[in-house]
Formats: structure tokens, C-alpha cells, sequence
């Protein structure tokens, strides 16, 4: 299992951690809140791929991997039904997988700037990802948003892919552009990114597709 480094000159500046806002704001949040942080410039911001990729819009029945089954069923709060509608920190809340990712996002005040995005693409550590570092680990990183911000912003792509656009990119760039490309491989339940494996693919949310995976990724690496 990698560890999260969590100091090196790559990260960004503490004043450009922030993820960038796309388009219009949209004012939902989680349901506990969290302000924005301030934008990143455009500047740095990747150029997104090609559109023939399309739009990287999913629908439930593209949702795939082994952890998908430990997501509530109907409408429950943190449903595939119940999380579609609505952006995608905000649906990460109610996901009983992302407790922890949640509890970071919310720590470095990125909530309601991931639910400002209009088309992005998350890989979302579960909760065991982050049990893996250990407790001391993560309350360290929590406490120090400044070293936390540029690792969130290595699992977060300015466009939104499903599945089988990640696959045709082979490599695509997140918004720790200091971090390096992200290397995706294999396809469908052996679908890997950097290494991570994918646990529950193609969610959809309002605002973005979400791949959960078993790895907090490492800026910096690309396997």
C-alpha cells in the first residue's frame, strides 16, 4: 500500500489548492456545509480531452464493481437513486463508503467548490483507502489543510469520463497538475487507476462521475 506524502516541492501554492470552478456556482453543499476555497486560476487548468470521448455521463445501470452491492438500495439516502440528483459532495455524504473522504473535503473547505463544478470526474478513496494510513496519519493530514488540499486535488479530473473514456485516455491529468498523469488500466472489475483498484465504477451525481477506489492515491507516481 503507498503512502500519502504529504510535504515536497510538486504541491501547489497554498493559495492555488483550491479545485477550479467551471461554470456557474451552484449553492447546494453537504449536508454538515463547508465554504468554498478560493478558485485556481484558468491558466493552470488542464486542457480537456478531445470531445469525441463524449460526455462522460453515466446512468445506474453502467454502475460496476465489487463494492457497488454495499451501497444502500432504493431511494436511501446514499442510493444510486438517491445520489444522482444531487452534486457530488454533497452525494458523497451520504455515501457510506466516503465517511472519511468526506470528513477531508470538508476539512479543507472544498465542498461547496466540488458541488460548483459542471463536469468532472472524482476517484473517491473509501473509507479503508484512509484506514490503511492509519488514525494518526489521517487526523494529521485533517489538521494541515494546506498538505491535504493538493492530494484531494490528485483524485479530482476537470472533465468528466465514465469508464470506458478513462480507458480509451489510458493517462489523463487531475488538478494537482504538479502531481503528474494519472495511468489508468485494465477495464471494467480489473480496472485500476495508478494502481488503485476501482471498487465501484461509473456513479453518476449530478455534477460528476465518481469511481471509488481502494487507495488514497500518491501525487508524483504513475504505475
Amino acid at each position: 500500500m503507498k503512502t500519502v506524502r504529504i510535504a515536497g516541492a510538486g504541491f501547489a501554492a497554498v493559495a492555488a489548492l483550491s479545485l477550479a470552478a467551471c461554470g456557474g456556482g451552484s449553492s447546494d453543499s453537504a449536508s454538515s456545509g463547508g465554504s468554498s476555497s478560493a478558485q485556481m486560476p484558468p491558466s493552470s487548468m488542464p486542457a480537456p480531452a478531445s470531445a469525441a470521448m463524449g460526455t462522460g455521463v453515466t446512468t445506474n445501470s453502467d454502475v460496476f464493481g465489487p463494492a457497488c452491492g454495499q451501497l444502500p438500495q432504493g431511494s436511501a439516502p446514499g442510493s444510486l437513486d438517491s445520489m444522482g440528483p444531487q452534486p457530488v459532495a454533497s452525494a458523497a455524504s451520504t455515501n457510506p463508503l466516503l465517511t472519511k473522504l468526506v470528513a477531508a473535503v470538508k476539512a479543507t473547505n472544498l465542498v461547496d467548490t466540488l458541488n460548483s463544478q459542471q463536469a468532472i470526474t472524482v476517484f473517491a478513496p473509501a473509507d479503508s483507502a484512509f484506514n490503511a494510513l492509519g488514525d494518526a496519519k489521517f487526523t494529521q493530514l485533517a489538521q494541515n489543510p494546506s498538505q491535504l488540499a493538493p492530494i484531494l486535488q490528485y483524485h479530482v479530473l476537470p472533465q468528466r469520463y465514465d469508464a470506458k473514456g478513462l480507458e480509451a485516455a489510458g493517462t489523463v491529468q487531475t488538478l494537482n497538475t504538479d502531481g503528474g498523469p494519472v495511468k489508468i488500466s485494465g477495464s471494467g472489475d480489473d480496472m485500476t487507476v495508478n494502481g488503485a483498484k476501482v471498487l465501484c465504477g461509473n456513479i453518476p451525481t449530478k455534477n460528476a462521475t465518481v469511481f471509488v477506489i481502494d487507495t488514497v492515491l500518491t501525487p508524483g507516481t504513475n504505475k
